[in-house]
């Protein structure tokens, strides 16, 4: 009995409780909770804090799913959602079952009226009840899944502390950017389900390996099924991570996936904080100056739209933007140069990783450092400079021979002067060079010994 309440008032202990589960492995989590409710209580912010969903066609509507993600909802605050591009995903063109000719479908995304909970059954969910026949007769389960925008909404509704949302699509292949895939119904979904959804925490989104097209469904502002109030919904994002696949850089690049970057990049203008962007593949033009490209300001008859392609893309201007991140990207200097200097007031640090300029140097791309800052001591810290130790091993020497080799050359070693390591990091370059030598005089060392080394 003693033992028994001991342990009570060891488990009523926060701190105590707390640091016990943490340091239970999270594959043994599962079958902890099994034990009583209060350990499943406890527990289940620890197993569920960071979940991943691959859809399939009952993620979200297998009535068991939904009853255990209403149970712990509460507790998932980073939600990976993974679709991949598969076959599966493969849309083929509709066809008339009578006369074989392609049938043209335009989508609108069914939500109900909160209201009239009995519409579902009323209405026909893909605009006419012929249109619902031939969709249901010729597309898989998947599809029909994707598109069903209700049964988001109420998984979204569910996961009411939600911090950060990643999305993930990888897999499409570059001949079906132009063709809309199940991939693309399942980002509409999404996008009206944390629209529609109390999410008041979410901050974060990530969009790790998407396709050029993805941001078009998930635009508020030009995505299908978008409302008035759509991007209030969206300016609370502070922190932004995508990961696109590649556009290649070419003298006429394709422009109409890049204007659809730019204008999603323009939802987040007056909130985004921490921004990461990255191709993925070879380089590709960056995001933050396409306004600045020609290729994006010529007029061309191939163009969808060419009445409205003499029309200027509105620069990027973040207001509150603090940590920027670039990679694998093709720039000019000046094009670095005047984002620096448009958001000198509120940017803090920023990071090109992988960057190809076109044209300058970089000396003139961070140029605006100096007049901000009246001095060059910036570019004292700019580059880090390491040394890094140079550990030889000799070549068909037994161990013995080496221990005794080394074991002469510390005993004849005369004992000389050691400087402390502060003192040594305040030696130049030049005068570490006159200590050790020069690199060729290390060669020579080595190719005189009595040791082979490689």
């Amino acid at each position: 009995m003693a033992s028994g309440s001991g342990f009570v008032r060891f488990w009523l202990s926060d701190k105590a409780r707390d640091t016990f589960l943490s340091s239970i492995a999270k594959e043994d989590l599962p079958s902890f909770r099994l034990a009583c409710h209060d350990f499943g209580v406890r527990a289940a912010p620890l197993l569920f804090e960071n979940t991943t969903i691959t859809f399939r066609a009952s993620s979200f509507t297998k009535p068991a799913r939904m009853a255990a993600l209403d149970r712990i909802g509460h507790t998932i605050k980073n939600l990976h959602f993974s679709m991949p591009h598969t076959s599966e995903t493969f849309l083929p063109p509709l066809l008339d079952p009578i006369t074989g000719e392609e049938v043209t479908f335009i989508y609108e995304p069914y939500v109900p009226s909160i209201k009239d909970s009995t519409s579902r059954l009323s209405d026909p969910t893909y605009g006419s009840w012929e249109m619902t026949d031939l969709l249901v007769k010729q597309y898989s389960p998947l599809f029909h899944a994707a598109a069903n925008t209700p049964s988001f909404i109420r998984a979204f509704s569910a996961l009411t502390n939600l911090q950060r949302l990643q999305i993930s699509c990888p897999g499409q292949e570059a001949g079906q950017r132009y063709r809309r895939s199940v991939v693309d119904y399942a980002l509409i979904s999404i996008r009206i389900a944390v629209e529609r959804s109390n999410l008041q925490v979410l901050d974060t989104l990530s969009l790790a390996s998407i396709h050029p097209g993805a941001v078009l469904y998930l635009n508020p502002m030009m995505g299908l099924g978008a409302r008035p109030n759509s991007l209030k919904r969206w300016k609370r994002i502070t922190n932004l991570t995508i990961c696109m696949d590649s556009i290649p850089f070419t003298p006429y690049p394709p422009t109409d996936h890049l204007k659809l970057l730019h204008s999603y990049l323009q939802v987040f203008a007056s909130s985004l904080i921490d921004f990461v962007f990255r191709w993925k593949g070879v380089k590709g033009l960056s995001p933050l100056s396409l306004d600045k490209e020609i290729c994006l300001q010529e007029t061309s008859p191939a163009m969808a739209c060419p009445r409205r392609c003499h029309l200027a893309l509105r620069p990027l201007k973040f207001d509150r933007l603090t940590t920027m991140e670039v990679e694998n990207i093709v720039v000019d200097a000046s094009q670095v140069s005047s984002f620096i200097t448009a958001h000198r007031r509120s940017i803090c640090e920023f990071n090109f990783e992988d960057t190809h300029l076109r044209s300058g140097t970089w000396d003139q791309a961070l140029a605006p450092l100096t007049r901000i800052s009246g001095s060059d001591k910036w570019k004292e810290k700019a580059e880090e400079v390491m040394d890094v130790p140079l550990l030889l091993s000799p070549i068909g020497i037994e161990e013995s021979k080496v221990k005794e080799v080394l074991l002469d050359y510390f005993n004849c070693k005369p004992k000389v002067f050691r400087p402390s390591i502060g003192a040594w990091q305040r030696v130049g370059a030049k005068s570490r060079e006159l200590f050790w030598g020069t690199p060729e005089h290390m060669k020579k060392l080595l190719r005189t010994s009595i040791l082979s080394w490689r």
